[in-house]
């Protein structure tokens, strides 16, 4: 199949049979693969975190930051999926997603448990509400299967970010 000639600014579209507007679907793209940036990028942050954390914490932190790493990945395939099946490409290197996403760079000096609860509660609260976001900016513009989308990862990020930040409180502590 050839291309089409239409582009937006970033994206390629192919021809397609999917009934939304060219609009609307370059509108959900745009949207789409900022979170695919974002995605790839917060995915990273947990490696990073799970491949260097040390403490008392250790066996507990280094398995939840795998099980959110999987989580992460599971949506960076459903988006990558989801721009496709609206016609576009997925731009999803590791230099796209660098150079889009929204999240602060990881702090590399983290080492104790709670450095890395901290910083992927940043990048969670970050993540979360880009996605919130996402839900109301997708279904305004008419696509309600991307905005459905979205809310699905919405509850896993809120929760996530519930597990991260019980970590943080402590007797003395309060939110």
């Amino acid at each position: 199949m050839v291309a089409s000639t239409h582009k937006t600014t970033k994206h390629r579209f192919y021809p397609s049979r999917i009934d939304l507007p060219m609009g609307t679907r370059e509108q959900v793209v745009d949207t789409l693969s900022l979170t695919l940036a974002t995605s790839l990028d917060l995915k990273t942050q947990i490696k990073q975190a799970h491949w260097n954390v040390k403490g008392m914490d250790f066996y507990q932190l280094h398995n939840l930051f795998d099980e959110l790493a999987g989580e992460i990945e599971g949506y960076v395939d459903m988006v990558a999926e989801r721009i496709t099946a609206l016609g576009s490409v997925a731009r999803g290197t590791a230099r796209v997603a660098a150079a889009e996403s929204l999240l602060s760079e990881y702090p590399m000096n983290a080492v104790a448990g709670s450095e890395h609860v901290q910083a992927l509660a940043d990048a969670y609260a970050t993540y979360a509400r880009h996605v919130r976001d996402a839900i109301s900016s997708t279904e305004e513009a008419g696509d309600s299967d991307t905005a459905d989308l979205y809310t699905e990862i919405s509850r896993t990020a809120d929760m996530r970010l519930w597990f991260l930040e019980a970590h943080l409180i402590d007797k003395e502590t309060r939110l």
